[in-house]
């Protein structure tokens, strides 16, 4: 759980209570047309195991199939643990499928198999639970490809799932809920490019919500707080990842910047996601509102502080904005070259 100090730290509770009115689960209508979800649960990049263990999609997954309903999850690796973990856990009425959302023809295999399997039916929910980022680092120090992969996955991924599903959901007069993150609202130091695909897909999908409105068919978002989803080695991992980076840069922007100034912003995150929420249930009851209420929300904000930070991010000036990001999440020491001039300038005083 992340708490500020002092008064702050009142304002982001009452912020939380304020908001935890659209986590609950409103009364959903007596019956539904058809009882099919399709999840993609894991649609990350095979550089990434996102996900694969855990998560909001797989927890989500369970839910709906306790509830009774007929789950389609993907999953990046059918032999995975979390694979293997929902299979023995959850009922016969869940089907796990295969899919990759950087391969179109992965895609188009689940759609034909979901197509098949709800033709008659319909297709009541969609829920689009993508997500990748291996980098943490300003948006110049950020590969160009990583960049193009947040958007495969993040984005296109989900449009073209989406695109392929909208028939069934049109026929159900169905439900669209998609995970996607304030990082796409609010620009958080050093996630340039995971931020820029999630702004491209919530306008993506208010865009959807907009136009499928005379199809009976709703749209949802959800913008979760500060969650832990994945049970590998975080450390270790983001601790390659730097090192990788670094690798990669010229030698110019290097020298510019400074190892050490990678460094510490690794540092920094690291250890902000060491206080992050394990609990998941609050994003769970959010996406489950979003499929089944009378009147779902547009947007869902689980977690605490976020009620604060939109306050600032809509009503403050941006400097005001920019300094609260920057002691929230990451506050990036000076670049290497700014260092020196600094120095210097000193000396001349």
């Amino acid at each position: 759980m992340l708490t500020w100090p002092g008064p702050a730290g009142w304002w982001v509770a009452a912020a939380a209570q304020l908001l935890s009115a659209q986590v609950l689960l409103r009364s959903p209508p007596s019956a539904w047309p058809c009882q099919e979800f399709v999840l993609s649960l894991v649609a990350g990049s095979p550089l990434t195991p996102t996900g694969c263990d855990s998560g909001f999609g797989q927890a989500t997954a369970r839910r709906l199939d306790a509830l009774g309903f007929r789950v389609f999850a993907s999953v990046l690796d059918l032999q995975g643990a979390g694979a293997q973990e929902l299979q023995k856990s959850c009922s016969q009425r869940l089907t796990l499928l295969q899919m990759d959302l950087t391969k179109p023809e992965d895609i188009q295999r689940v759609l034909q198999h979901i197509q098949a399997h709800t033709n008659s039916t319909g297709l009541w929910g969609l829920v689009n639970n993508a997500g990748f980022n291996d980098t943490i680092a300003d948006a110049e120090l950020s590969p160009l490809g990583k960049f193009r992969t947040c958007m495969e996955v993040n984005f296109f991924g989900s449009l073209e799932l989406t695109k392929g599903l909208l028939p069934l959901l049109r026929a159900a007069g169905g439900r669209i809920v998609t995970v996607s993150s304030p990082a796409g609202d609010l620009p958080f130091p050093c996630l340039a490019a995971y931020g820029a695909s999630k702004a491209a897909l919530s306008l993506l999908m208010d865009t959807f919500r907009s136009e499928l409105q005379p199809w009976g068919v709703k749209v949802s978002l959800i913008l979760p707080g500060y969650y832990r989803t994945g049970k590998f080695c975080f450390t270790e991992r983001r601790v390659g990842q730097k090192q990788q980076l670094v690798a990669s840069l010229p030698q110019e922007l290097l020298q510019a910047y400074g190892e050490d100034y990678v460094e510490e912003i690794n540092r920094q995150f690291i250890q902000f996601m060491k206080v992050a929420v394990e609990d998941l249930s609050a994003v769970v009851d959010s996406i489950t509102d979003g499929l089944l209420a009378a009147n779902p929300a547009v947007r869902y904000y689980p977690g605490q502080g976020l009620g604060l930070m939109y306050f600032i991010h809509r009503y403050l000036p941006y400097f005001v904005r920019d300094l609260f990001l920057k002691g929230f999440f990451i506050n990036p020491k000076l670049p290497r070259a700014l260092r020196q001039e600094h120095h210097k300038n000193m000396k001349k005083a």
